[in-house]
C-alpha cells in the first residue's frame, strides 16, 4: 500500500467494486450453467442470471461482513486473544467458557442485572405499549397526531443526544422529571405520600438484588435503617446506585412505540361483528376486551414479547451514555453486553469478550425457544 492513506482508501474501495462485480457475474453464470444443465429454457436461463447477478452484492456484503467475523469470532472464543498485546492468539480450549460460566462474578452480576431490566421492564414496555394502542383505537379527533407522538421516541432512538437529554432531565436537582414530581406532590399531598412509599419499595428491592450480586447486604441495611423517605424527597435517577436500573427501564418504556403500533394493527384486525354481538348480549367494555380483543391480540402480544426480549437481554445503549463515566453507579446497572464491551474494547481480551458474546447469544436462543415452545398453550391464531 502507499503512504498516502487517501491514495489507500481510494484503492480498496475500487478493489471492493470489482469483487462486487466479479462476484455478481460469477453467480450469474454459475446460476445460468446450472440451469442450463438441467434442461431450461433460453429465458429460464436469463432469468435465473439476472437473479443471482442483482442478489450477489447481498451474498458477498453478508459473508464478508456477518460470515468471515462470526467465524473469527468463533475461533477466537477458544484462545487467549489480547488484541493490545501484539502477541498472536494462543489456544485455551474451553477454559474461557468454564471462566464464564463457573468463576466469572463479573459476568454473573451482569446477568442478574440483565435478567431484572427485563423482567420488570419488558412487562411494563408492553403494558405501557397495549394501553397506549387501546385508547389510541378509539374514535377521537387528532388520533394520528397522537399516534405520532407516542412514535417519536422509536423515530428518535436511543441516539447520544437523545439520552444526554435524559440524563439531563433525569437530574436529581434541576431535572424536569423531579420538578413535576415535587409540584404534583405539593399540591396533592396523598401523591406525595404515595411517591415516597413507591421510592421506599423500589430502594428495598433494588438494595436486594445489589446485594445478591456482591454477596453484601449492607446497602439493604442502610435503606431499612433510613426507614420512610422525607417530605422532599425524590428519585436519585442518576446519582445513586439504587436508581439506576429504574432509569433504564423507564427509557425501555419510553421507546414502546414500535410496539403500540404492532398491538394497535392487531386491534384493527380484530372483526367488527364480534363486538357488535357481544354489544348486543350485552357485554361491557371490559368484557369485550378481555374474551374478545385479548384472546385474538395473543399473536401480537408474542411477537412483541419475542423480540422485546431479545431486544432487553441485549441493552447497551442507556447505560453506556448515562453511567459510562461514573464508575461506581455503572456497576450496578451493568448488563452483559455492556460487560462485552467493557472486556473486548476496554480491556482489549478480544478471545475472552468473543467467548461472552457466544454465552450471550446461546441465552437469547434458550429463552427465545422456550418461548416458541409455550406458545401453543395462551396464543390463538384462529378467529373462529
Amino acid at each position: 500500500m502507499l503512504e498516502n492513506p487517501y491514495i489507500n482508501v481510494l484503492i480498496v474501495a475500487v478493489l471492493t467494486v470489482a469483487l462486487i462485480v466479479s462476484a455478481s457475474y460469477g453467480l450469474g453464470f454459475l446460476a445460468r450453467s446450472i440451469v442450463r444443465a438441467r434442461g431450461a429454457t433460453p429465458k429460464q436461463q436469463e432469468s435465473a442470471f439476472a437473479g443471482y447477478f442483482f442478489a450477489a452484492p447481498w451474498i458477498v456484503g453478508f459473508i464478508i461482513f456477518v460470515v468471515v467475523p462470526l467465524s473469527f469470532s468463533l475461533y477466537w472464543s477458544f484462545t487467549d486473544y489480547r488484541i493490545a498485546s501484539g502477541a498472536p492468539a494462543t489456544w485455551k480450549g474451553i477454559e474461557n467458557y468454564r471462566n464464564i460460566l463457573l468463576h466469572d462474578t463479573g459476568f454473573r452480576a451482569s446477568l442478574v442485572n440483565t435478567l431484572y431490566l427485563t423482567l420488570i421492564g419488558l412487562p411494563l414496555q408492553m403494558g405501557v405499549a397495549l394501553f397506549l394502542a387501546v385508547l389510541l383505537n378509539q374514535k377521537m379527533k387528532g388520533e394520528r397526531v397522537f399516534r405520532m407522538a407516542f412514535y417519536l421516541p422509536v423515530i428518535l432512538g436511543f441516539n447520544t443526544a437523545v439520552l444526554l437529554c435524559w440524563r439531563l432531565m433525569l437530574n436529581t436537582g434541576t431535572g424536569i422529571v423531579n420538578q413535576i414530581i415535587r409540584a404534583i406532590s405539593t399540591s396533592v399531598p396523598p401523591f406525595g405520600v404515595f411517591s415516597r412509599a413507591l421510592i421506599l419499595v423500589q430502594e428495598v428491592v433494588t438494595a436486594f438484588f445489589l446485594g445478591m450480586n456482591t454477596g453484601k447486604y449492607n446497602l439493604l441495611t442502610k435503606v431499612l435503617e433510613a426507614g420512610f423517605p422525607a417530605d422532599n424527597r425524590v428519585p436519585l435517577w442518576v446519582q445513586s446506585p439504587l436508581w439506576t436500573k429504574m432509569s433504564v427501564i423507564l427509557l425501555m418504556v419510553w421507546g414502546c412505540g414500535t410496539m403500540m403500533l404492532i398491538f394497535l394493527a392487531g386491534l384493527n384486525n380484530i372483526p367488527k361483528e364480534l363486538h357488535e354481538a357481544a354489544e348486543v348480549d350485552g357485554a361491557t367494555a371490559w368484557q369485550k376486551f378481555w374474551r374478545i380483543s385479548f384472546p385474538l391480540l395473543t399473536p401480537y402480544i408474542f411477537y412483541n414479547l419475542v423480540v422485546g426480549l431479545i431486544g432487553s437481554l441485549q441493552i447497551f445503549e442507556p447505560i453506556f451514555v448515562l453511567y459510562r463515566d461514573n464508575e461506581p453507579i455503572v456497576s450496578s446497572t451493568i448488563s452483559m453486553v455492556y460487560y462485552l464491551w467493557e472486556t473486548s474494547f476496554s480491556h482489549f481480551e478480544i478471545g475472552y469478550g468473543s467467548a461472552i458474546s457466544w454465552v450471550i447469544l446461546v441465552i437469547i436462543l434458550i429463552f427465545t425457544l422456550i418461548q416458541f415452545k409455550l406458545q401453543d398453550r395462551w396464543v390463538t391464531y384462529d378467529v373462529y
